[in-house]
């Protein structure tokens, strides 16, 4: 009987606590819950939203492909470029490599700034930015000065990336079509001091180095 009274009281006591721990603090839980309700909603929203964007930027993709397919080079642009500013990277890519392709673009200072939005406005796993870094450089290598191309490369020749190699002997060939032999001789020579490369690019920066050695 005793023990029974006890635990009642206990059962009394322990609920008028949380009773009172409710009443003082119930906006607080209201408001959080509140918050959680909110929370889900806004990720559930964002998540379709950013889902139905991605099949708008592949339904706009395929009719600009559809659009290049019947020769109307201006409309397949104009739709490419809303894709390719629409900052997805993977459409964005997508939409840039096919102007390219389509030739719809022949403005070169053009092309090489599409490149810097590209890189300057999207995610990229590391070997796939070095990668568009280095098509930029090739890319740019036609017409920039030196200051610039090597401004472009740095990211490339400052971090061991699959992408260093082809870095160097693009400079090299760059200064070779420069008469600045010299130069190209040092970024050959590097080639060499990077272990496990492909046989072929050891290959071609010894036959740049013998080709300038004979001249």
């Amino acid at each position: 009987m005793t023990e029974n009274s006890f635990e009642a009281r206990y059962d009394i006591t322990k609920k008028s606590k949380l009773l009172k721990f409710y009443e003082s603090n119930k906006i607080l839980i209201f408001s959080f819950i509140l918050s959680l309700i909110v929370a889900y909603f806004s990720i559930n929203f964002y998540l379709d939203n950013k889902e139905n964007k991605r099949i708008l930027l592949s339904d706009n993709y395929i009719k600009a492909k559809f659009y290049l397919e019947k020769g109307n080079k201006t409309d397949a642009l104009n739709i490419l470029k809303e894709i390719f500013y629409s900052n997805d990277s993977t459409y964005s890519t997508l939409s840039f490599f096919l102007i390219l392709d389509g030739n719809l673009i022949t403005d070169d200072k053009q092309i090489s700034n599409f490149y810097d939005h590209l890189l300057q406005n999207n995610k990229f796993d590391d070997e796939i930015r070095n990668l568009l870094i280095y098509k930029k450089a090739l890319f740019d290598s036609n017409f920039v000065s030196e200051a610039e191309l090597l401004k472009t490369t740095k990211p490339l020749l400052n971090n061991e990336t699959l992408w260093k190699p082809h870095a160097l002997i693009l400079l090299g060939d760059y200064f070779v079509s420069k008469g600045e032999n010299t130069k190209a001789i040092e970024f050959y020579q590097q080639i060499f001091m990077i272990k496990g490369l492909n046989q072929n690019l050891y290959d071609q920066a010894r036959s740049q180095l013998t080709a300038i050695a004979n001249e």
